[in-house]
């Protein structure tokens, strides 16, 4: 039996039939089998459980081609094999198909019973890269759009309202592309230059990032456990979050709010542009989440964070105009970030953007309270709905006339030079996508 596959397959059932977040459930499963992979097998297993995650919607028209049982009346264990089957003959190249569909018919065997391997045997043996090809012929736009790039139907229609077709394939394209793992280097302990020599030490390439604190590198696995990364030495955070925090631009001795911080990655970027020096009072709604915070800091030994366990939809009197900034990463759909997320794309529906919209406005209204007069206040989400961002910004300015734009410098990451105090970036193969918003209290 290949480990490897297997492994695959149960990280694969865990997420559709526990709900479980593919990024925990694949270190979960690694983890239990660590002794017996090297770094080859967990890039394939990651490999086959992102790709799979990704493309589901693609891969079970493909089964619906050749399946006389409907979807729904195949075993789970059985669909996730077939998907993997076909995501390896259609996606990979580097797999052959005899393999592909040989290793799918002895999991067959053991995850279900002999008409199973016989059922999935006959569908991968017909399966060819023509059959994905085909989808591009659909006349429908947002059906082939659907197809092509693995997008539920809502979610392209939602993009509709505010982009045009071309707009919106190169956005559902640009969810499936296999994500750049950046990391900031943390100028507390070390520099750029300090960093570089000891990463070519352990023979891990890399190029420049966009800004000047971050580096991509190349062909890495198992980040969190490289001895640089326990140190302290940096943290592993996308440009656009950055950028976020960069035109927040927070200063040494500043007293800044950051009010939905888990894990931290943001906080302790403010903490490191202000050298330690101040105080940043950082929330999360959960214990749990609140902990990663800490341990984050600890980490990158950071000192002036101040966690504490808070829901921000509730006003506390004692922090009234007490913050020179404020960071609302708010809580969100998260469809900016789906080429590192790809199970996002099946667990949100249409109705989940009138709740989380409640909230985000709660938040703003509330935490907007906290800011000192002519202070500086920056929203952000990692989605693309106009109806989490921009129709969020305006109501809120319609309700409060003593906020107002605040015109944002725009780094280089982007292609303009300054704005009216808000920009969209969508998800390309540099960054993830985010709205970001800066406000000034007068």
């Amino acid at each position: 039996m290949d480990i490897v596959r297997e492994i695959a397959l149960k990280t694969l059932y865990k997420i559709d039939k526990e709900e479980a977040y593919s990024n925990i459930a694949l270190d979960e499963n690694i983890k239990e089998s660590k002794n017996k992979l090297d770094d080859r097998d967990i890039g394939f297993i990651s490999e086959i459980v992102y790709g799979v995650t990704s493309w589901k919607l693609t891969l079970d028209e493909m089964i619906k081609k050749y399946s006389k049982l409907r979807l729904k009346k195949i075993s789970p264990w059985i669909l996730n094999i077939l998907r993997m089957g076909i995501y390896q003959i259609v996606f990979l190249d580097k797999v052959p198909k005899s393999a592909a569909v040989n290793e799918s018919v002895n999991l067959a065997k053991r995850y279900g019973h002999k008409g199973s391997s016989n059922f999935v045997n006959a569908i991968l043996r017909k399966i060819e890269k023509k059959d994905y090809e085909s989808f591009f012929e659909i006349e429908n736009s947002i059906e082939r759009i659907s197809k092509t790039t693995s997008m539920p139907v809502w979610i392209i229609e939602e993009l509709l309202k505010q982009n045009d077709e071309k707009k919106v394939e190169e956005i559902c394209k640009a969810s499936n592309i296999k994500p750049n793992v950046t990391i900031r280097v943390n100028q507390l302990k070390t520099n750029k230059r300090e960093l570089e020599n000891l990463l070519n030490e352990r023979s891990i390439t890399f190029k420049e990032g966009k800004f000047e604190d971050f580096l991509i590198l190349e062909k890495i696995k198992n980040i969190e456990q490289l001895d640089l990364f326990k140190q302290g030495y940096f943290t592993v955070q996308d440009e656009g979050a950055g950028l976020i925090v960069q035109i927040l631009d927070p200063e040494p001795n500043e007293v800044i709010l950051d009010a939905c911080s888990s894990p931290g990655g943001k906080t302790t970027y403010m903490a490191e542009l202000m050298k330690d020096k101040g105080e940043i009072i950082a929330w999360d709604l959960h214990p749990h989440r609140v902990q990663l915070v800490t341990a984050n800091a600890k980490r990158l030994s950071i000192h002036i964070i101040r966690t504490e366990c808070q829901d921000a939809t509730i006003y506390r009197e004692e922090y009234r105009e007490k913050f020179d900034k404020i960071l609302l990463d708010v809580p969100c759909l998260g469809i900016g970030v789906l080429k590192r997320k790809p199970d996002i794309k099946w667990k949100r529906k249409p109705e989940d953007i009138e709740e989380i919209t409640q909230i985000q406005q709660k938040i703003l209204e509330i935490c907007s309270k906290y800011l000192k007069p002519n202070g500086k206040l920056v929203y952000s989400t990692c989605s693309i709905f106009r109806e989490e961002n921009d129709d969020i910004i305006e109501k809120f300015l319609k309700e409060n006339q003593n906020f107002e734009y605040l015109k944002i410098k725009m780094p280089k990451i982007t292609n303009s030079v300054e704005n009216m105090g808000k920009i969209q970036l969508y998800q390309n193969d540099e960054t993830d996508g985010f709205f970001i918003c800066e406000l000034q209290k007068k």
